[in-house]
This record gives structure tokens, sequence and C-alpha cells, in this order.
């Protein structure tokens, strides 16, 4: 089963930090990376079920959301090459904060599927790496 993860301690509280996670539509805080975000149905982006298309490309569903415990779990069910349903199953995101040692917040992008390539290893880890680096320049 493949898998990536990431990790990035960010200069913010976890509070705060979780203000970027807590709306699975509203993902403007990484606008360099991700172009767009379209909500799809009537769930809000703090339920789960919500539904959205990222980039105009990538269908995806929330699955938890926890606010107390600061994470959100999702899944992609479709999308283009290599993360597409043909390609890859049972895609599951994790993200969950957890407070730094120093003040800051420890920030882990986990995610793995199942499929008979590790094409997507490299494409999910440049995708998750790069918004890590966007979310710390908001706090720096």
């Amino acid at each position: 089963m493949p898998t990536t993860t990431q990790s990035k301690v960010i200069n913010a509280t976890i509070d705060t930090v979780w203000g970027n996670f807590r709306d699975f539509h509203d993902i403007s805080w990484a606008a360099k990376v991700l172009a767009s975000c379209e909500k799809v149905g009537d769930v809000s982006g703090a339920e789960v079920g919500a539904k959205r298309i990222v980039n105009g490309a990538f269908h995806e569903t929330l699955r938890e959301i926890n606010p107390s415990g600061y994470s959100v779990v999702y899944s992609i069910d479709d999308g283009p090459s290599p993360l597409s349903k043909d390609e890859v199953s049972n895609y599951t995101g994790t993200i969950q904060l957890t407070p730094a040692e120093d003040g800051g917040t420890l920030v882990e992008w986990i995610s793995c599927w199942e499929s008979n390539s590790d094409d997507a290893v490299e494409f999910c880890h440049g995708v998750y790496s790069a918004l890590l680096k966007e979310l710390a320049e908001l706090y720096s």
C-alpha cells in the first residue's frame, strides 16, 4: 500500500492553524498551490460528507472531522492520473495537528491508498510538501 507522510512545524498556535482546516470548502490559505475549490452539494464544509472539487479535477469527500482533536480525514474519489479511480482506490488523507514544544504547531499530512503502482507517491509528496511550505509562510 503506497503512502506518503509530510510534516512541518508551523509558527502559530494550534487554534490559529486549525482555522485553515476546519472548513473543508475553504482552501484560500493555499492559493499558490491550489487554484480553486468548488463546493459540491449542500453539506457544509464542517460536516462529514462534505464534497469538493479541487483545481477542477480532484473529487474529494470529508470522511472525519474532529475539532477537539484537531484532525481531518478525507478521501480522493477521482482525479487525473496518477490519482484516477482507475489507478488508485481507497485513498485516505489525514491531517493531524499537535502542539509543538516551542509553542508552534506540528502539522502531519499522511496519505495512503491501494494501487498496483507507486506512481502517485512522488506526485502526492510534492503537493503536500508545497502545501505545508505555503502554510508555514503564512505565519513566518
